[in-house]
């Protein structure tokens, strides 16, 4: 394997993915040529050439650099792509993700953050309780955090927070010194198969911390007693028998307001204004950590207080009197049942619209009871079709495979422009939109009709 000072030129493959785009900051932070292709120009796209990086959107060999060192790609763009193909067959050195993660973050203390769940909110809320509170750290977020408005950031502290990946196994090439995990339920079985294998990955995961590290673990989750870590802190959210868990949680003002309790220590008065009680459970792994690398009780509270969450993490869009818009990234049944109970935790019974455009055709087939139910959650249900990703069509799988498991009577399924016709002429009170593909790029749109119902 390289080594990075040796890295003049770097060329990803996918350079517009959020956990591609990370590593491409990092190299031009360090004053790394970077160029690329994606398929789509998106913000982030456009934010990597406004700091130098050469980004082209045609999946051609023509004209592609030949002065390159690594070739970074990501497998959502297969063999047979021009551009993979070009760098595969003339022999350049070609590293996943994973692989270069593994070598930025070899001589750093690390902690890493992995779970089906919740992974990305709890690694942007360390990474801020680090940075607000003047402990330092380098952050490799797989989104973006809403205060800083970047998945990336640099410090001169050697401690790296990273978004540990279970996909394609990626987090088997990090060593943690911290570690969490949020969440074990089943995802990625057209990677793993089985939730078993899955599950075998996140135990493989915890036997990777250094000696003399820690486990941050959610209580209660499956097979928590085969973990292997030096040492293991639970947490939970109202379970009193966790080592870490919430107190006196209450809504007030729009903002949750609890306390946190390890053992002999507590932190009272802290106020998080992130929407979902889940968010709260979140944030008691993140609080944990600072405990952990000694911050004190005042920086975390006050880093707390200023978190401003993950852009399609709970993000409030519209906030006005009869008008709620909320977007969110949940692309898991466990995701969006969450996503529902945090909604109602914070607007009561208002009747709740949810729009999910359902993410591969291999995870609706597989865990279509679970969306099911969860949607059943919520009082009215819109399906998009299917987002296939990196996938070609299943026979007979389509958001149909989901609402004809629902016993919910208000689901109907709808096109994008369907639904932006629909929502103006409804003008749902409550709305949510929901999944990892891109439904995002309607929330403007949304946005707009939502707050014109407000003013007419």
């Amino acid at each position: 394997m390289t080594e990075l000072k040796n890295i003049n030129h770097v060329y990803f493959i996918g350079i517009g993915g959020i956990g591609m785009s990370a590593i491409a900051k990092y190299f031009r932070s360090k004053g790394v040529k970077v160029s690329g292709y994606d398929r789509a120009a998106t913000p982030l796209t456009a934010e990597l050439a406004e700091r130098g990086a050469f980004i082209t959107h045609v999946d051609t060999a023509d004209g592609l650099p030949e002065d390159v060192d690594v070739v970074i790609y990501t497998p959502a763009i297969p063999m047979g792509s021009p551009v993979r193909d070009f760098y595969q067959e003339k022999g350049y050195m070609m590293m996943k993700r994973s692989d270069v993660l593994q070598l930025i973050s070899a001589d750093t203390y690390n902690i890493c953050i992995a779970g089906t769940h919740g992974k990305t909110t709890i690694s942007t809320m360390t990474a801020h309780l680090l940075r607000h509170s003047g402990y330092g750290c380098n952050a490799f977020l797989g989104g973006i955090s809403a205060n800083y408005q970047t998945n990336f950031w640099s410090d001169t502290q050697a401690t790296c927070v990273i978004e540990a990946d279970e996909y394609d196994r990626s987090f088997l090439k990090l060593s943690p010194d911290l570690a969490v995990i949020s969440a074990m339920d089943p995802d990625h079985l057209d990677i793993y198969g089985t939730a078993e294998s899955m599950e075998e990955a996140f135990i493989e995961f915890t036997s990777r911390i250094r000696p003399g590290g820690m486990l941050f673990c959610r209580k209660g989750l499956k097979r928590e007693q085969d973990m292997k870590a030096p040492a293991l802190v639970s947490y939970a959210l109202g379970d009193d028998e966790a080592d870490i868990h919430a107190r006196d949680v209450r809504v007030e003002e729009g903002a949750y307001r609890y306390s946190v309790v390890q053992g002999d220590w507590s932190i009272d008065d802290l106020t998080l204004h992130m929407g979902g009680l889940h968010n709260v459970e979140n944030s008691l792994a993140a609080i944990g950590i600072a405990r952990k690398l000694g911050i004190s009780d005042q920086k975390i509270r006050d880093a707390v207080s200023s978190f401003r969450g993950v852009r399609r993490r709970f993000e409030l869009l519209v906030n006005q009197p009869g008008c709620k818009y909320i977007d969110d990234y949940a692309h898991h049944p466990e995701e969006l049942r969450a996503l529902i109970v945090g909604v109602r935790s914070l607007f009561g019974s208002e009747r709740m619209t949810i729009v999910f455009q359902p993410h591969l055709y291999s995870r609706t087939r597989d865990l279509a009871e679970g969306f099911a139910k969860s949607l059943d959650l919520a009082d009215e249900v819109v399906l998009l079709p299917i987002y296939p990703a990196r996938e070609n069509p299943i026979e007979g799988v389509s958001s149909e495979m989901i609402s004809g498991k629902m016993k919910n009577p208000n689901v109907r399924s709808m096109n994008p422009e369907e639904l932006l016709k629909w929502i103006d002429q409804e003008k749902p009170s409550l709305l949510i939109t929901a999944g990892a593909g891109d439904i995002d790029q309607l929330t403007e749109r949304i946005s707009d009709i939502m707050i014109k119902t407000v003013t007419i």
